[in-house]
């Protein structure tokens, strides 16, 4: 699985719309970064919103795979208590392959990387196998709130025990 991590880019906009369209309308598709009023029917729209989503307050990045986007994954430099640092999802055809957990992986090396020490993952609690990628990144859960699963990962200093020299795909 040669799988990367890019940047939001209006040169992936077919790629884009058939993983969008695969979610089917009216169902929520975490780490794009997508919002109700986003017009991303038309190319002008889907630039607009591109250009909204790279120069945001976050990382995105969408999770692609041979010019094939298989999700998203967005990175919030500051705290939501509610959402967390970190949202994340893939497409169902590319589902149960690892693709998430590698995703989730990477954007902890680049909030190591920013200096966090430690990030906020939140799932939904009916979610085991979104639950899962979050634990085999190292998530320990804080509690159950509601309908949400609160996880911590610590984040410790490049070169301390614990940090990967690199790491690859899974599955």
């Amino acid at each position: 699985m040669a799988l990367t991590l890019v940047a939001p880019s209006v040169d992936l906009y077919a790629a884009w719309r058939e993983a969008h369209a695969e979610w089917g309308p009216g169902l929520h598709e975490d780490g794009f970064g997508l919002a109700a009023t986003d017009q991303v029917g038309t190319v002008e729209g889907f630039t607009a919103w591109v250009e909204r989503v790279r120069t945001g307050a976050g990382t995105s990045r969408w999770i692609v795979e041979d010019r094939r986007v298989l999700g998203g994954i967005g990175l919030r430099h500051q705290l939501n208590e509610r959402t967390g640092h970190i949202g994340y999802g893939v497409r169902p055809s590319a589902r149960g392959r690892g693709v998430a957990s590698w995703a989730l992986g990477a954007i902890l090396q680049e909030a190591r990387a920013l200096g966090l020490q430690r990030v906020l993952v939140v799932c939904l609690a009916d979610n085991p196998a979104s639950a899962r990628t979050i634990e085999r990144n190292g998530g320990v859960l804080e509690e159950i709130r509601g309908p949400v699963r609160r996880y911590w990962i610590e984040l410790p200093a490049a070169g301390e025990p614990g940090v990967p020299a690199e790491e690859g795909a899974d599955g």
